[in-house]
C-alpha cells in the first residue's frame, strides 16, 4: 500500500460514512429513538406535560391524497399531541420538518420506497390505523408535515403548520 495516500482514502472514507449518515437517518442533529435533539422547527414533546390535540386525518382517492386539515396554526411553545389516522386504503406516513428537510428526505425517500422511519417527527401507518406524534413547536415560522412515501407528496399529500409568537399574559 502507498502510505503517502492514506489520509486521502481516510477523507474518502470518512466523507463516504457521513453521507450514507445523511442518507440513512436525516441530517446532523436528526431526532432518533429516544434522543431529545431541537431542530429547526422544534423537538419532540415531553409526555409528562400538557399538550394540546389537534387531529390529522390521512386520505386516498382518485388519485388525490391528502392531509385533513391541510393547515395547522399553533403558537410557539405549544405542546402539540397530534391524532394521527389513515383513511385511506394505502400505507401513509407524516413526517414534520422544515420544507427544506422534507423536499431532500423525499430524495432519498424515492430511492428506498421501504424505509421506515423512528423519529419523534415521524410516522407511518397502514390503512385504517391509528398513531401519535408528540411534537412541541419552539420556533416561529411556516413548517411542513408531507407523506414522503414516493408520489404521495406529489398527488397532494403534504400541508403546512404556521407556528405564530407566543402572545404576553395580560
Amino acid at each position: 500500500m502507498n502510505w503517502t495516500r492514506t489520509p486521502l482514502l481516510a477523507m474518502a472514507f470518512t466523507a463516504a460514512v457521513a453521507s450514507y449518515a445523511w442518507a440513512a437517518g436525516g441530517p446532523p442533529g436528526h431526532s432518533h429513538g429516544d434522543h431529545k435533539t431541537e431542530l429547526p422547527f422544534g423537538e419532540p414533546g415531553d409526555p409528562k406535560k400538557p399538550a394540546r390535540p389537534v387531529s390529522i386525518v390521512m386520505t386516498d382517492g382518485d388519485g388525490k391524497m391528502s392531509f385533513i386539515p391541510s393547515v395547522i396554526e399553533v403558537k410557539q411553545g405549544d405542546q402539540i399531541k397530534f391524532m394521527l389516522r389513515n383513511n385511506g386504503i394505502s400505507d401513509h406516513e407524516i413526517v414534520l420538518a422544515t420544507l427544506e428537510m422534507n423536499l431532500e428526505h423525499a430524495k432519498e425517500m424515492a430511492k428506498n420506497p421501504d424505509m421506515e422511519h423512528d423519529d419523534p417527527n415521524a410516522k407511518r401507518l397502514a390503512p385504517k390505523k391509528t398513531g401519535e406524534i408528540l411534537w412541541r413547536f419552539t420556533k416561529v415560522g411556516e413548517f411542513d408535515f408531507s407523506c414522503l412515501i414516493p408520489g404521495h407528496r406529489e398527488a397532494g399529500m403534504t400541508g403546512k403548520i404556521i407556528v405564530k409568537p407566543a402572545t404576553a399574559a395580560k
